[in-house]
């Protein structure tokens, strides 16, 4: 019997800045018998739809929603852009007779990459091997919206040679927060110093976590605190991924990040 058909919907910073995740999302979909397709898209809108631009943040939704309308399942590595799709969706059309149902069924089919290989599919164990100590970042969207924390634990367990080392704090926000951390710099870098701070005294080689911009935001802070500490998503280690350069923040003007 053939696997689900999956749409991987990559997102912007994993298309712009890291598209190795794709590819590990994708050698993780297929390893688990899923068919996967991506099709043309943009933005999932949730730079609009955190600044209050209601208008263009349901147009973009509405986009999203017809390109992958022909899926079993839409898949995202990024537990923001997926609380996007299946929280927020549904809000931006409460009340539209047309838009609501299709809205709310699209999000019942959204689901986190490793949400989705531990929940839906039954996932138990990875096929790669890590030689390490890694410790691992709970983002905000996917812990507090979706319920990700124990999923990327248990898979990681299975990994051979690797050594998880919690930190801290583990589930306090890194200061990234979208557009939060480019209205409020001194709040997320001091945000951010703290995070810095836990993942140090954890003496572990590798940092993880499942959202690029809060994996790019402390890298860019372990950067320029002159740390060794390696910064990758959590799909590329499971993937068998992880020999690639590890995650670097975007230069800006004013350096690697604002902060």
């Amino acid at each position: 019997m053939p696997g689900p058909r999956v749409g991987l919907f990559v997102t912007c910073l994993v298309d712009f800045f890291r598209p190795t995740v794709g590819f590990a999302a994708v050698k993780l979909l297929e390893d688990a018998g899923c068919k996967v397709e991506v099709p043309a898209q943009a933005c999932c809108g949730q730079p609009a739809f955190n600044s209050g631009d209601r208008a263009d943040a349901r147009a973009i939704a509405e986009q999203v929603i017809e390109a992958f309308s022909i899926f079993d399942y839409v898949v995202v590595p990024s537990g923001s852009c997926t609380g996007m799709l299946k929280v927020h969706y549904p809000q931006l059309f409460q009340g539209d007779p047309n838009w609501a149902p299709r809205a709310n069924a699209f999000a019942a089919k959204c689901f986190e990459l490793v949400s989705f290989l531990v929940d839906v599919l039954g996932v138990t164990s990875s096929k790669a091997r890590f030689e390490g100590e890694v410790t691992y970042h709970d983002a905000c969207s996917g812990l507090r919206e979706l319920g990700i924390k124990a999923q990327p634990r248990a898979l990681l367990a299975t990994v051979p040679g690797l050594r998880l080392k919690e930190m801290p704090d583990a589930e306090i926000c890194c200061g990234f927060g979208g557009t939060f951390c480019v209205k409020y710099p001194e709040i997320s870098n001091a945000i951010v110093a703290k995070k810095a701070a836990n993942i140090q005294t954890t003496e572990a080689h590798v940092l993880l976590a499942g959202d690029l911009g809060c994996l790019m935001n402390m890298a860019g802070k372990l950067a320029r605190e002159g740390s060794s500490v390696e910064v990758r998503h959590v799909a590329e280690v499971l993937a068998g991924m992880a020999d690639e350069p590890a995650i670097a923040a975007p230069r800006t003007k004013h350096g690697v990040t604002h902060s």
